[in-house]
């Protein structure tokens, strides 16, 4: 489960593993707002390399002459100037979000490799224009109208302060050659993973167990072993279900070892400049650096959260593990006293004892959740939440693969064209391989804009389990906070919120695929789909509870290595994670390498992978009003108009108080953690 977190843009951001801004001078803000309002944003895949680089210069020569114009000014300076900035995020989504996307849907490389090097481009012009002291000097004599621009105004002048505005020459040098180093570092990370060829060979006899349709429509060889990858779809079935231990071991070794050890190179390297960057700064750490700006504040206040959730689930790992440990001296028919478990034991042996105790097999929900009809599933549940409509885009599209497709999202009372939706379903080849959301274009009230985002997803095309379709909702979760936003500037639209809230209105929605009313919506979709027995439903929400204890030690282990990667003292990343790894009750496997498959914390979840922990306790909270009626239209319009439409215009904290009538707290969270 992720979203897609963008790298800041000339104040504000644009959400895709690419972003970028573009520059229109205040007096022709008026000229853009009436063109953007009447210009369709259908999603239009450039068809060659040459074609990219094309956009990306005109791109850059708008924005080097809005610069020149911001900067040289003439008229006083007014609230005018922040709708000129802002000018500048919506022309770079126009030309970097959907490169952004292409990057990680792409079938074409010549098209991800110039997607790649315009954001090396656009970055190198973004850090310079960040350093601009002549724009900065206008931008601090505005005199915010309201508290959206006060908002808006802040973050911007954070930016420009983070970027090195009042730094020396030299230092504003330094900081630009880091800036530039990180992002090339980052996508060479995320393209080893994307890209990676490797392939497994397995035996019928060495599958038993694991359910034909994850392997049977795969090559094979003259042999007649299979040819398995490391895509999500495949794997987490096997490690679930095959009853040989090698074969869960091999697979689980490989998919440990994504990336390699050029990957382990690459973060090492990546979380050295970040620390110098921070240093540059007078900051002892990166994660001091970046948390300034977050709800947590400070290293120090996030430590001491997961302090608290270690305290809360210690005892709780203990006993989820002793009971597969118990459970696989069962099946091996083996002394108990003689049984250790193995990290690729424990999905299989947590499958097991869900079967046994709960009669519940996660493989067993994908008849009932087939792909097309998870998505209109999904469509619905916010349909009868939020008040709107989610249908097939009229005018066809042309997108980057024949299964791709275009959604809108209107609204039912005023019949208004909210946004559009782009879903690409289905895994493939060099396509990005877990759940994301990318929110690449952004709303502007001001302009008249309408936002537009994209879903990728990868389930198999057999169906979905319980645990995908929780996933789906998710990540969709992330593309309603975006389309159903109504900022002013496109800078604070939909999901470009701190980072540690970011995830907490997806996370609410998650439970909700437990509901039988919620997945009583099936039938409104797909009426010749078989709907989940109520008996069923309620078991696998009793199993759920089950792995807690694991699930969220596995959590806090991952945000705390991520805070220790980025704080006072450059580790090795293997070697800290072997140690962190090898306090835990399972220990370390000599040889895996689970960071050089972090994604997250390579990319813009750095020093902030706390926030999936510290979001559900804000997500847990959000639930509390939906506790008599998940589908509650009255709910659910006041949760739309109070924190979707709000994006990033209002502090977290305040939607949070608007919303529930008062302040947040972790209550829910530490209940829902005692279940």
């Amino acid at each position: 489960m992720s979203f897609r977190r963008s790298r800041r843009l000339l104040g504000f951001a644009v959400s895709a593993a690419l972003a970028s801004s573009s520059a229109l001078a205040a007096q022709r803000v008026a000229t853009q707002a009436a063109s953007e309002a009447a210009t369709p944003h259908a999603f239009q895949t450039p068809r060659s390399a040459a074609a990219i680089a094309a956009q990306c210069r005109t791109l850059l020569a708008d924005l080097n002459k809005a610069e020149a114009q911001l900067a040289r000014g003439g008229e006083a300076p007014g609230t005018s100037l922040l709708a000129a900035l802002d000018a500048m995020t919506r022309r770079t989504e126009d030309t970097m979000g959907p490169l952004g996307v292409l990057v990680a849907v792409s079938p074409r490389k010549a098209i991800r490799d110039a997607a790649e090097a315009c954001d090396r481009d656009y970055q190198a012009y973004s850090s310079r224009f960040w350093q601009n002291a002549a724009v900065y000097a206008r931008i601090k004599q505005v005199r915010p109208a309201d508290d959206i621009d006060r908002r808006y105004w802040r973050d911007t002048i954070d930016n420009f302060e983070d970027a090195g505005v009042a730094l020396a020459p030299a230092q504003q040098r330094r900081v630009r050659e880091l800036n530039d180093e990180l992002i090339a570092l980052t996508q060479i990370f995320e393209r080893r993973i994307r890209e990676d060829r490797t392939r497994l060979w397995f035996t019928r006899d060495e599958l038993a167990g694991v359910p034909t349709g994850v392997f049977e429509n795969s090559p094979r060889d003259p042999q007649g072993r299979y040819r398995l990858g490391l895509e999500e779809a495949t794997v987490f079935p096997v490690l679930e279900s095959a009853s040989v231990p090698a074969t869960r071991e091999r697979l689980w070794r490989a998919y440990l070892s994504l990336g390699g050890v050029a990957n382990l190179e690459t973060l090492a390297a990546l979380t050295q400049r970040r620390r110098e960057l921070a240093q540059v700064f007078g900051e002892a750490s990166y994660a001091d650096f970046v948390l300034r700006h977050r709800m947590a504040h400070s290293e120090t206040e996030v430590q001491h959260f997961l302090a608290t959730v270690k305290e809360a689930v210690r005892a709780r790992e203990m006993a989820d593990l002793e009971v597969l440990r118990v459970e696989k001296a069962r099946h091996l028919h083996q002394p108990l006293d003689q049984t250790v478990l193995a990290r690729w034991d424990t999905a299989f042996y947590s499958e097991r004892v869900r079967r046994a105790t709960y009669a519940v097999d996660q493989e067993q929900f994908r008849r009932y959740f087939l792909p097309e009809a998870s998505l209109r599933f999904v469509f619905r549940v916010a349909e009868r939440l939020f008040g709107i409509t989610v249908a097939p885009a009229a005018a066809p599209q042309t997108l980057w693969h024949p299964e791709a497709r275009a959604y809108a999202v209107t609204d039912n009372d005023s019949k208004a064209l909210l946004g559009t939706l782009f879903v690409d379903l289905y895994p493939r080849a060099d396509k990005f391989n877990h759940a994301a959301l990318w929110s690449f274009r952004n709303v502007s009230t001001l302009a008249g804009r309408q936002p537009a985002a994209a879903l990728v997803v990868n389930p198999s095309r057999q169906g979905l389990t319980l645990d995908e379709l929780q996933t789906l909702l998710h990540e969709f979760g992330h593309g309603l906070h975006a389309l159903l936003s109504k900022t002013r500037y496109a800078g604070q639209g939909g999901t470009h919120v701190q980072l540690d809230f970011v995830e907490a209105p997806s996370q609410m929605l998650e439970d909700w695929v437990y509901d039988p009313q919620v997945l009583a919506l099936f039938a409104e979709v797909c009426p010749s789909c078989e709907i989940v027995p109520t008996p069923l439903l309620a078991q696998a929400r009793s199993s759920r509870e089950f792995g807690k204890g694991m699930q969220f030690s596995r959590q806090h282990l991952y945000a705390s290595y991520d805070l220790a990667l980025h704080g006072r003292e450059p580790p090795d990343p293997l070697l800290l994670w072997a140690k962190m790894e090898s306090a835990t009750p399972l220990g370390h496997v000599p040889q895996s390498m689970f960071p050089a498959g972090f994604e997250h914390i390579a990319g813009g979840y750095a020093a902030g992978y706390y926030g999936y922990l510290w979001g559900l306790v804000l997500a847990e909270d959000l639930r509390t009003a939906f506790a008599a009626d998940r589908l509650s239209p009255a709910v659910g319009r006041r949760y739309r108009e109070t924190v979707l439409e709000s994006g990033g215009q209002v502090a977290p904290a305040e939607l949070m108080q608007r919303f529930l009538g008062r302040p947040a707290d972790s209550r829910a969270f530490f209940e829902a953690l005692s279940q």
